[in-house]
């Protein structure tokens, strides 16, 4: 387990001083005041007690930064659910993302993905992907993008250990309204290479609805589909999140 935990600190770390000596484009010269981060923390919370005690907590903390031709993303995630006082939900989810833009729309990327599910049974799944992306739509309100490129797959799934080739096929768009809200859509397919019936399907859909120039309530439903889960465990884990987001 420490090797491929290392692997994707070291790769996200590596993405992350990237990103922050490029803020420098010359002795003197600091970019950062004019193509700075973009952050965000979300936290939601839900709680009952009576005839049913359930407890659900997510947390979730985004940074960007796009200049004219790099784009880094990076983010962490967790959620944490009882019901009844029995664990129904505890995920870990961590990734960072860098593009380099050739012109326009064509780019290359660099991904590192880390993922802990324990209702799944899934101790870690680490996967690292370079490709190639295009923007199919590229407005400053509206982006469609397609991302493509092979992959290598570090995985405890029940207590078997793996690693494998792996093909990343990836969908995302976002539209901004002038009004600060905004939508977004992504969906990410990844076969193994030797067996294509062994894969990881994830999909995401969410809205935001701005309260304040910094706060804003966030709703979003994520789909995970593993077509050979762990023993006794099933295909498919859904989870609908809402909470308020703060942007910094």
């Amino acid at each position: 387990m420490k090797k491929p935990i290392a692997t994707i600190l070291a790769a996200v770390g590596v993405l992350a001083a990237f990103a922050e000596t490029s803020t420098t484009n010359a002795p003197g010269v600091v970019l950062a005041k004019k193509y700075p981060w973009q952050s965000s923390l979300t936290a939601g919370l839900t709680l009952t007690k009576g005839n049913s005690d359930t407890l659900l907590f997510t947390a979730s903390l985004q940074t960007q930064k796009k200049m004219p031709h790099d784009e880094y993303k990076f983010g962490a995630e967790g959620s944490y659910g009882e019901n009844n006082s029995v664990e129904n939900n505890k995920t870990a989810h961590a990734f960072g993302q860098y593009n380099h833009l050739f012109n326009e729309r064509l780019f290359g990327y660099l991904r590192a993905d880390g993922l802990h599910d324990g209702i799944a049974d899934l101790d870690y799944r680490v996967s690292l992907s370079p490709g190639l992306g295009y923007y199919l739509l590229k407005s400053t309100n509206t982006t469609l993008a397609v991302e493509a490129g092979p992959g290598v797959v570090f995985e405890r799934l029940g207590s078997q250990d793996d690693t494998y080739a792996t093909l990343r096929l990836a969908e995302r768009f976002e539209h901004k309204f002038a009004s600060g809200a905004r939508v977004w859509q992504s969906v990410e397919f990844s076969p193994e290479l030797d067996k294509w019936e062994k894969f990881v399907a994830n999909a995401e859909l969410g809205v935001e609805a701005p309260l304040t120039k910094q706060l804003s309530l966030r709703a979003y439903v994520q789909d995970t589909y593993v077509n050979q889960p762990a023993a006794g465990r099933k295909n498919n884990d859904l989870k609908l999140i809402s909470g308020v987001a703060y942007k910094f």
